[in-house]
């Protein structure tokens, strides 16, 4: 069943407020079985409002719009909606007591009268209850589809999903289907392979999925995989899946290092406890970022001992034990001082194991030999210690969290006994 999405909304359009509605409605429908092909936004007007809505209903004949249905003369959405089914609005003499009830009980005052406007609803719409504000939730049938209408805010628009959206939606998918279907996805996450790369890689492949599509999600931690499979069952949909993931990781080896949303950092401390290692970090242009990846896992202390931020030269001498001479010979951002730090930190901490990072985040501090981007970085483990240098693009934010997804990825394959 096809399904498009409206958001309302002048201060989303501007910037002002990130559309979080729209990704939340897509994911819950898509898990029951609609599927989503066209999302808008559109500002506080209803010329560009009624046209949206009005080309969802002919294209798909389900619309689901967000936002508007608040009791100022900006939220247009209500009345935009019953003028393109021809339906009056009437006003809900019960839900108007109700709110007024509401007002006097929970905000001790009487309602003010633009809220007058929210006890109304074109004839015969199915009303759907909010428990968290005083805009409904309506379903509009008529000849030309159905519109489902929701409150711009995110905690009330997320309890009628929930409740009374989701259910509509897996209905109609069943009694359009003839029977159960699902939408099943399943992420793979991949890092230090660039997207092109994998689409080289997996391309190929991709025609033997079993009907299992492929997206390719790039991001700062590395690319992920999102495959999804419609299915006339859970069953059939999930063997589908399983049988598609074992395909590509296969093909992916080390560039793989989970599923779901496991964060690398999970991975490695995975890794440490099954060795009985515990791991110090030694980190200077990312400031904390490796530390924090590792401490922001619950449980991190059976393995994650400590950490340097060492960012002056004099710091990384003091604190890690690097020497004056090695800095002056090689420059804070190379191969010996990388290895030199992680050493230095393990023996601060008499850690088992260490990752060390130094690098030019930017935006200066760049030179023709060193720009801005370069990181070396070292990971020492069971006797061994790899250092890689690397090049990232980008913003100052950009450079230091991907030094620290590919320094935890070098010690994960350190770990692992595989080449850096």
């Amino acid at each position: 069943m096809d399904v498009e999405i409206v958001t309302v909304g002048t201060e989303l359009l501007l910037g002002f407020t990130v559309d979080t509605n729209a990704t939340e409605i897509s994911r819950a429908l898509a898990a029951v079985g609609g599927r989503v092909v066209r999302r808008v936004t559109v500002a506080d007007d209803r010329v560009p409002l009624r046209d949206a809505v009005a080309g969802a209903l002919r294209r798909s004949r389900f619309v689901v719009i967000t936002g508007g249905l608040g009791p100022t003369s900006d939220d247009i959405t209500k009345r935009t909606v019953a003028d393109l089914f021809r339906l009056p609005l009437e006003l809900d003499e019960e839900y108007l007591r109700e709110l007024e009830t509401r007002f006097r009980r929970h905000r001790h005052r009487e309602m003010p009268p633009s809220n007058r406007s929210q006890a109304e609803a074109p004839r015969g719409a199915v009303r759907l209850p909010n428990p968290r504000g005083t805009a409904q939730g309506l379903v509009i049938d008529g000849p030309i589809g159905t519109a489902v209408l929701l409150p711009g805010v995110p905690g009330e628009m997320r309890q009628i999903l929930q409740d009374h959206v989701v259910p509509l939606v897996r209905q109609r998918v069943q009694v359009g289907a003839g029977g159960p279907a699902v939408i099943r996805s399943r992420t793979l996450r991949t890092t230090g392979v660039t997207e092109s790369g994998l689409a080289d890689l997996l391309g190929p492949l991709e025609a033997d999925l079993g009907g299992v599509t492929l997206a390719y999600l790039p991001g700062w931690e590395g690319v992920d995989l999102r495959l999804t499979v419609w299915g006339m069952d859970e069953s059939a949909a999930d063997e589908a899946l399983d049988g598609a993931a074992g395909t590509l990781v296969a093909a992916l080896g080390a560039r793989y290092y989970g599923a779901g949303d496991r964060d690398l950092a999970a991975v490695v401390l995975d890794s440490l406890r099954e060795s009985g290692r515990t791991v110090a970090v030694a980190e200077s242009c990312t400031g904390g970022l490796v530390g924090g990846r590792l401490s922001a896992v619950p449980g991190a202390s059976d393995a994650f001992v400590g950490g340097v931020i060492a960012y002056a030269d004099a710091a990384k001498v003091t604190a890690l034990g690097v020497p004056t001479e090695l800095l002056d010979r090689e420059g804070a951002v190379s191969e010996a001082v990388a290895r030199s730090m992680a050493e230095g930190v393990t023996r601060r901490f008499a850690a088992a194991a260490a990752i060390a990072v130094t690098g030019i985040a930017g935006p200066t501090g760049g030179t023709p030999e060193k720009p801005v981007g370069t990181v070396w970085m070292a990971a020492l483990a069971g006797g061994r210690t790899d250092a890689v240098q690397r090049i990232f693009p980008g913003g100052r934010d950009e450079v230091r969290y991907r030094s620290a997804q590919a320094a935890l990825d070098l010690l994960r394959r350190v770990l692992r006994g595989e080449s850096a």
